[in-house]
């Protein structure tokens, strides 16, 4: 099990006004935890608003080239695979949420 130096501890203690550090710990994991996955809907939500559909319908209007531009143009394809990590970030940190919590 790592280590984690007293002047860390104590920081961390401070810095979240905790009663001791396994408590700061958890605050700083679990905020940490809630900023990313704030982060990753905002941004699944601006793609939702951009596409005017979910992913699950974006990557069917791809294959079906069904989209108002061409499907593999660089835009439709860079905002495919930004879009599809927010996605699979957000299943993986919620997991981790999920088994923290």
């Amino acid at each position: 099990m790592p280590v984690m130096s007293a002047k860390l501890s104590e920081a961390l203690v401070k810095a979240t006004l905790a009663r001791d550090i396994n408590d700061a710990f958890n605050k700083v994991f679990t905020e940490f935890l809630d900023l990313k996955l704030n982060k990753l809907d905002l941004t699944i939500k601006g793609f939702q608003k951009k596409w005017d559909s979910t992913f699950e319908e974006f990557k069917k209007n791809i294959q079906e080239n069904k989209l108002k531009e061409d499907s593999h143009s660089y835009s439709v394809e860079n905002d495919f695979w930004q879009w599809e990590e927010a996605e699979t970030l957000k299943k993986h940190y919620d997991s981790i949420k999920s088994q923290w919590m």
